[in-house]
């Protein structure tokens, strides 16, 4: 054998055993491939051949203590094209373009678009998804979908707030809920082959989807419309800048009504209310001031309200009672500054419970001055003042006063009648019940528990109360001296017929006093010797008398007409005055 048939065996050899080797490394990795990972690769190629679409799952409702559907859903649809499955793109474009309202460009460009799916238009109303689905236009998907629906328009706008085009929460309670509320959307799995055509007679997967729970709020929509219709009446009779209105129980915090007029309509909430076009700033600007909510994000001077913190503060501590003699010369001169009463001329000599019932700037000033700067702010502390009522809310503000290490004499004084500071409508109001109810502080909310759609009960929402803030002594001592301010003082009008009606009214100027403008408000509770609801009303820059007895008292009086005996609370017969 010569050396060239040698080297020619061994190469053919070599290339044997190589391809040997190949063929044992291709079958190994095969059966590794058929064995080891057949399952992954069975789900990869199912998924690959497979057309997936959201099921939307219907969002929770909000409903009224008594089960009232204040925010609901209603059906549409959600209509879409898949290019792969389009048999006849011009009558796929022409019907649609027709029954969507939109041009003929834009659906061609989506018919055109070489993709998985391709949503033309969400929220069609169910009338005209279920006329598309009726053509049976081959790659046209109709999905069922929902939009969230307010039944009452405008009422309760802020507190309830609503949801943006992908169905979750912006503002109010559709925000803060929103883990609850919000639901599990499902799946429509189909079958498609290489081309991305839907196999016919192939099995559909579906995987339910699972509605939000509901949620059950403090809110009484009677009470909301009551109150909602007394903010107008002011609204428009004052031709305010905007009114707000606050009904809680006072026992517990919950709150029945927050109005906020005017209000903005939950199913078109980016139109902007009339008069807020011109406003300052963007588009965006102006919808983030339409949708505040005063009663929480706002603060301000709160006048002669904050009188009833003074004269809690002041009998809780000793330094003043009900019989304690007090001279009001029209004025009260503190360091170098001269303070004025409401009554220039004066008030002349007067016990403590007169001069709450003559709602007397000296008076207060001389339990302010005798409290001192160290007790009073403990106070504050105490009543809870100082921080955030934790409200079940977005956006909370706190209240704006004084540090301590600067408040001397004539903060002090001002303090003393609700002025140089300001604090939110719900501060005042949590804070006021709180002293009235015995002296335990309680936590405003509107959320009471979210259940399932059944009714069937899966949370409910427990809050902070409890902590007394004021003994129960100097508690009903309170609760006689504002039911003297409406019985024979400045709060005369707020009188309701068989009712003993307690409360408080306030006139406070804005800032800078220079432009003479008021915020007037009143806070009333009744029964009085026995609070079982409380209101507060602040009407912002009335035109014309702008008083708090005259315009903000007969108001609370006439919503309290209504919203008593619908409550249930028995009229004792005795009428105030």
């Amino acid at each position: 054998m010569n050396r060239n048939q040698t080297r020619h065996r061994g190469r053919t050899v070599f290339l044997c055993a190589a391809f040997c080797l190949c063929l044992t490394g291709l079958t190994g990795r095969l059966g590794y491939l058929m064995i080891g990972r057949a399952e992954e690769l069975s789900r990869m190629a199912e998924e690959l051949h497979q057309r997936e679409r959201s099921i939307k799952a219907a969002r929770g409702r909000i409903l009224d203590r008594n089960g009232e559907v204040l925010a609901g859903n209603r059906a549409v649809c959600t209509v879409s094209v898949v290019h792969n499955q389009i048999e006849d793109p011009q009558e796929v474009i022409r019907a649609l373009a027709g029954m969507l309202d939109l041009p003929e460009e834009t659906v061609q460009k989506k018919v055109e678009t070489y993709s998985a799916r391709e949503i033309l238009k969400t929220n069609v109303e169910k009338e005209t998804g279920d006329a598309i689905r009726r053509l049976n236009l081959a790659g046209v998907k109709v999905d069922e979908d929902y939009r969230r629906y307010y039944p009452y328009g405008s009422l309760a706008s802020r507190v309830l707030g609503f949801t943006g085009g992908d169905n979750q929460g912006i503002i109010g309670l559709e925000v803060r809920y929103e883990e609850y509320l919000k639901g599990t959307d499902g799946t429509i799995l189909t079958l498609t082959d290489a081309a991305g055509v839907e196999i016919e007679n192939a099995a559909e997967g579906r995987i339910e989807p699972m509605p939000g729970r509901d949620l059950v709020t403090s809110l009484d929509r009677n009470i909301q419309m009551y109150a909602e219709q007394a903010a107008y009446r002011a609204l428009e009779e004052k031709k305010a800048g905007n009114v707000s209105v606050i009904v809680m129980d006072p026992r517990n915090g919950e709150i029945l009504a927050m109005v906020n007029a005017p209000e903005f309509d939950l199913n078109d909430p980016f139109t902007l209310l009339p008069g807020l076009e011109t406003g300052t700033g963007n588009r965006q600007d102006q919808l983030n001031r339409m949708w505040r909510n005063p009663c929480i994000n706002d603060t301000y001077e709160p006048g002669s309200t904050f009188k009833i913190i003074t004269a809690a503060a002041g009998l809780e501590e000793g330094a003043v009672t009900l019989e304690d003699s007090f001279f009001c010369p029209g004025y009260r001169i503190v360091e170098d500054r001269k303070i004025r009463c409401h009554k220039t001329g004066g008030h002349g000599s007067e016990t403590f419970l007169q001069g709450m019932m003559n709602s007397c700037n000296p008076v207060l000033i001389d339990v302010g001055q005798r409290l001192g700067v160290e007790a009073y702010y403990r106070y504050f502390t105490q009543f809870g003042l100082l921080e955030k009522t934790g409200i079940d809310l977005p956006g909370e503000a706190v209240t704006i006063m004084h540090r301590k290490e600067n408040m001397k004499a004539v903060e002090l004084a001002t303090v003393s009648f609700g002025q140089s500071f300001q604090i939110t409508p719900l501060q005042l109001i949590t804070t006021v019940s709180s002293l009235i109810n015995g002296g335990t502080r309680v936590t405003p909310h509107l959320a009471l528990r979210a259940q399932e759609t059944d009714g069937s009960a899966a949370r409910a929402f427990d809050y902070p109360q409890g902590e007394r803030i004021l003994s129960e002594e100097k508690s009903a001592a309170l609760r006689f001296i504002l039911e003297q301010v409406v019985a024979q003082g400045s709060g005369k009008q707020a009188q309701v017929a068989g009712y003993r009606i307690g409360g408080k009214t306030a006139t406070s100027e804005k800032l800078p006093r220079s432009r003479k403008k008021y915020i007037s408000s009143f806070v009333g509770f009744a029964p009085a010797d026995d609070p079982q609801v409380i209101a507060l009303i602040t009407i912002d820059e009335p035109e014309g008398v702008y008083y708090g007895g005259t315009i903000a008292a007969p108001v609370i009086g006439n919503l309290f007409e209504m919203i008593l005996p619908y409550l249930g609370i028995a009229a004792d017969g005795d009428q105030n005055g």
